[in-house]
């Protein structure tokens, strides 16, 4: 393990922002060095990325290379959905988390890209190669990765533009009232830090779900949620402001018999985006994995499912609903 010593020598500026410009990394990398308690300011550990420095202050750091995974620890695949020399779509399987982390012990997607040998974008750092937006761990569905810093560039623009988006299925615990919008701001839950929720100072987020089938005997839907800005959670957060959660979702939800499935019942079906070096417009399916299939077979007869899992009829129905 080696220490570094920086001093100081502007008033107010960030410790993530400095540390960035002293060791040539991603802020993403310095944002983990913090949060893993390896920086101190005058001899005081720190663990949050914005406290503010001020002159003269000495910052130590204490370098930790990230542990990275050997690719013969990597013991899944993953679906390419498109595959050329800007871009990668694929169907990410739900219990595989998209990029390292501390707490991740695990082989992430990230690590199955290198063991591809895949060309990948350098813009996020090492952590992170190729990765412009992510999907929680036990999400499944479609995710673009920018082979190279071009793509991603372009990618992560048309993510503020909404140029680039998913459209996603859930099943939920109890139909919605109406097909509905919900523009409420999303931030941290003050009273449990593991989840997020509808805070007054909170990020400005916005979501559209529409009812696809529903069974009334067990008060169960398929829905689709179509997401006008992406905050952590969004999905998972708005539904619960209706009084709705997904199948699964022990954070959010309530346990019950419905729940007793081990990961949550939300799939990105539905991607669309401009290719970032020939400007076609592009759209891409992800097939459903099988355990989203069965919850599905519990609740609806495979002849309704025939009809409404249709990709253009999904899409129209979030379209004419909204």
């Amino acid at each position: 393990m080696q220490t570094e010593t920086f001093v100081c020598t502007e008033q107010n500026i960030r410790l993530d922002h400095f540390l960035t410009s002293k060791l040539n990394v991603s802020r993403n990398r310095v944002s983990e060095l913090i949060k893993s308690a390896l920086v101190s300011v005058e001899g005081v550990t720190k663990t949050k990325a914005g406290t503010k420095l001020s002159m003269q202050e000495r910052v130590h750091v204490m370098i930790v290379e990230p542990k990275t995974l050997e690719r013969s620890s990597v013991d899944f695949d993953i679906p390419i959905i498109f595959e050329d020399e800007d871009i990668l779509v694929i169907n990410k399987p739900p219990h595989i988390t998209v990029h390292p982390a501390p707490s991740v012990k695990e082989p992430t997607v990230v690590d199955w890209l290198k063991s591809k040998n895949i060309s990948l974008s350098s813009l996020n750092g090492e952590e992170r190669n190729g990765i412009v937006h992510r999907i929680d761990k036990e999400t499944s569905g479609a995710l673009v990765i920018a082979k190279n810093n071009a793509s991603h560039t372009n990618l992560a623009k048309q993510l503020e533009n909404r140029t680039l988006g998913r459209y996603y299925l859930a099943i939920i615990d109890y139909p919605l009232k109406n097909d509905i919008i919900v523009d409420k701001p999303i931030g941290r839950n003050p009273k449990n830090r593991l989840k997020m929720g509808i805070v007054a100072n909170g990020k400005a987020a916005k979501s559209a779900f529409c009812s696809l089938l529903t069974n009334e005997i067990e008060q169960t839907e398929l829905i689709g949620a179509k997401l006008y800005t992406g905050r952590t959670h969004q999905i998972r957060v708005h539904l619960s402001a209706l009084g709705r959660h997904i199948l699964g979702d022990n954070l959010y939800g309530f346990k019950s018999q419905k729940d007793k499935i081990d990961r949550i019942m939300l799939h990105a079906y539905y991607l669309y985006l401009i290719h970032p070096k020939s400007g076609e417009k592009m759209a891409f399916t992800a097939p459903l994995y099988d355990d989203f299939k069965e919850q599905l077979f519990r609740f609806f007869t495979k002849e309704k499912l025939h009809e409404t899992l249709c990709t253009d009829t999904v899409v129209l129905r979030l379209n004419s609903a909204f």
